[in-house]
C-alpha cells in the first residue's frame, strides 16, 4: 500500500507501506516521472528475473530527491513549501520508506532509528541544500 502526500496537485512524498504488498512479482510506487523510482518485488524460491542491463541516456534532474527507508524506530517528517512555510507533519516507522519528491523537509527522530537514504548523486553541499529554521514545536500539525 502508498499513502501520497500531496500539497497543490503536488506530490511531495509518497509513504510506502511494504508489508502490505502481498501480491507476486514487481509493484513499482513511485510514477515514472520520481527521479527515484522504488518499486516492491515479492517473489518465490527458485524465481528467475531475466539478465538485463539498463541503456546510458542522458537524463536532466533539477533538484535532489530522496528515499529514506526506515529499518527501526519512528521519526516525524515536518513539510514546509519552497517559501520555507510550515504545512503539517507526518510520522514515518520501522519497515516504512518514504519518498521526498517536491517541497522542503525536515525531521525529528521520536525513537532511537536507523535510517537508510538514497539519493542521486553527485553530492555538492553546498549547491544541494539549502537549510532554515525548523517550525515551533507547539505548531506541529500531525496529518493522518
Amino acid at each position: 500500500m502508498i499513502e501520497k502526500i500531496i500539497y497543490k496537485k503536488k506530490t511531495f512524498a509518497i509513504i510506502i507501506y511494504p508489508n502490505r504488498f502481498k501480491k507476486k512479482g514487481v509493484h513499482f510506487a513511485s510514477p515514472n516521472n520520481f527521479t527515484k523510482q522504488v518499486g516492491i518485488l515479492n517473489f518465490p524460491k527458485n524465481h528467475f528475473i531475466k539478465p538485463h542491463k539498463h541503456t546510458r541516456y542522458l537524463r536532466k534532474i533539477y533538484r535532489t530527491s530522496e528515499v529514506l527507508f526506515v529499518k527501526k524506530g519512528k521519526l516525524r517528517v515536518d513539510f514546509y513549501n519552497n517559501q520555507k512555510k510550515y504545512l503539517f507533519s507526518k510520522i514515518v516507522e520501522k519497515d516504512n520508506i518514504i519518498i521526498l519528491n517536491e517541497g522542503s523537509h525536515g525531521f525529528k527522530i521520536l525513537q532511537n532509528s536507523s535510517i537508510i537514504e538514497i539519493k542521486q548523486g553527485p553530492f555538492i553541499k553546498i549547491l544541494d541544500k539549502t537549510r532554515f529554521n525548523k517550525v515551533d514545536e507547539k505548531k506541529i500539525k500531525i496529518k493522518k
